[in-house]
């Protein structure tokens, strides 16, 4: 039986709102018809994010402590003024994707169960070459958030060196984004570029605060993530809520803002009355609109350098001049192995420049190996983190040693949904007291256990 519905009049057109009541945060009370609410009353701000561009719908049918799914095929039983652009992905396969154009639009994603927004960096009218350039700062466990605004401050200032201005804002989760408008003249693959370019420059000028190191195992401090500029990726957009348990949003910020900011201080309660009194902070931002030029020449002169190119996220092919695509530990151990049968220095993989306080020998390759277990693979983030609380009961010992960033918490990509994979780096637990690899706490299939293939006949509004 098909539950209540409310008919809401937004932008002159009719926003069928199913199940208005149905509780999205749970430890709020935060109706679906609240989010519609909040989404109105900043809209001049989220389209500006998004209208006019395809978005990734990521659904939480059953609210923020649910688990979501991805949907890049657009609904076949929508309204006519929801219009669609046909997007195609590394795999090679093609998807026609929603884009909004107005404020119903925004209700309209909402009743979906589309907690935040996730617009891809590209105008329908030329998906080959992005507006956007993104600076994702992603903190790894432990990092205080003062040292991932100091981030965002040199960001910045590279940023302005090379010619574009760059606009902040909080991610609504553990990170902060810094966007930097570009003409669209360039492809993905080259905005990319620039973006590892700028990752390791950031990185050159805070070497203790910054890492443009892609595999977790070799991360401190705050992850410039390079990678979010790569085709299909996408951020969650200016204004959006986010499902964490306060109902953050990823609030848009002046520059004299950023270094007290408070993400807690942006709530779906508390942004309304901020936008109506304060404005957009990123009012006029498409109209600085810069160049990538100095930016590639960066990005060339680190290539005469003899830097690689930095690893691409696992479902893009192999690029050329790009790092093995194996974790480090793995590669060192297999390198080790062929040194034993074949003499010293046989066999020895390459390894990518070194990370700051590293230690090498003489050869320029580790003379250590990260120690890394596997603990578990689950459907859920609370279900593995229970996982790894059995792990640590059995081993007290062992778990009293590891630090917050040794707790490797990874967010994995299934065939429709995330899934979530907790891995250990034993590196400060003495040798004699490192647990060996076990079967895992829990160990999930997500590609058995995916979700169904929805088609794009499928609303699957609740």
């Amino acid at each position: 039986m098909a539950g209540p519905r409310q008919i809401i009049e937004v932008a002159g057109r009719a926003v069928t709102i199913s199940n208005p009541g149905k509780v999205f945060f749970p430890g709020l009370g935060l109706t679906k018809l609240d989010l519609v609410r909040y989404y109105l009353a900043v809209a001049g701000g989220a389209l500006a994010g998004v209208a006019g561009r395809p978005m990734v719908l990521k659904r939480f049918v059953n609210g923020a402590d649910g688990e979501a799914f991805f949907q890049k095929r657009a609904p076949s039983s929508r309204p006519e003024w929801i219009g669609t652009v046909e997007l195609s992905f590394p795999s090679g396969r093609t998807a026609q994707e929603v884009v909004i154009s107005d404020a119903a639009g925004l209700a309209w994603v909402v009743n979906l169960g589309c907690i935040d927004l996730n617009p891809h960096p590209v105008r329908a009218a030329d998906l080959d070459h992005p507006d956007e350039l993104r600076v994702d700062l992603d903190p790894v466990p432990g990092v205080p958030y003062r040292q991932v605004l100091q981030v965002a401050l040199v960001a910045r200032a590279v940023l302005a060196e090379h010619g574009l201005t760059a606009w902040p804002k909080t991610s609504g989760s553990r990170g902060f984004h810094v966007y930097a408008p570009i003409l669209p003249r360039w492809t993905f693959t080259q905005v990319r570029s620039c973006a590892v370019a700028l990752a390791r420059e950031i990185e050159r000028r805070a070497p203790g605060l910054a890492t443009s190191r892609w595999w977790k195992e070799e991360r401190h401090g705050v992850f410039v993530d390079y990678n979010q500029n790569a085709k299909d990726r996408t951020v969650a957009s200016a204004y959006s809520v986010r499902p964490v348990p306060q109902a953050r949003v990823s609030a848009p910020l002046r520059w004299d803002e950023v270094p007290e900011c408070d993400p807690d201080a942006f709530t779906v309660a508390s942004m309304p009355a901020r936008f109506a009194r304060a404005g957009d902070p990123w009012a006029g931002m498409g109209e600085s609109a810069g160049s990538l030029e100095s930016l590639l020449e960066l990005a060339e002169r680190d290539r005469r350098a003899g830097l690689p190119d930095a690893p691409w996220p696992p479902h893009f092919a192999r690029q050329e001049g790009e790092d093995p695509r194996v974790q480090p530990s793995r590669r060192r151990r297999a390198g080790a192995a062929g040194a034993g049968a074949a003499g010293a220095g046989a066999g020895q993989p390459e390894v990518a420049a070194p990370a700051p306080g590293k230690s090498y020998g003489a050869s320029g390759r580790r003379r250590t190996a990260m120690p890394l277990i596997e603990v578990a693979r689950a459907a859920t983030l609370p279900q593995a983190l229970a996982g790894l609380e059995r792990w640590k009961r059995r081993h007290p010992e062992a778990a009293a040693r590891l630090e917050p960033a040794d707790v490797l918490v990874d967010s994995m990509r299934g065939r429709s949904s995330t899934w979530t994979r907790i891995r250990l780096n034993l590196r400060h637990v003495p040798p004699e007291l490192r647990p060996p690899q076990e079967e895992l706490e829990v160990d999930y299939d997500p590609w058995a256990s995916a979700h169904p293939t929805r088609t794009s006949g499928d609303t699957g509004i609740t």
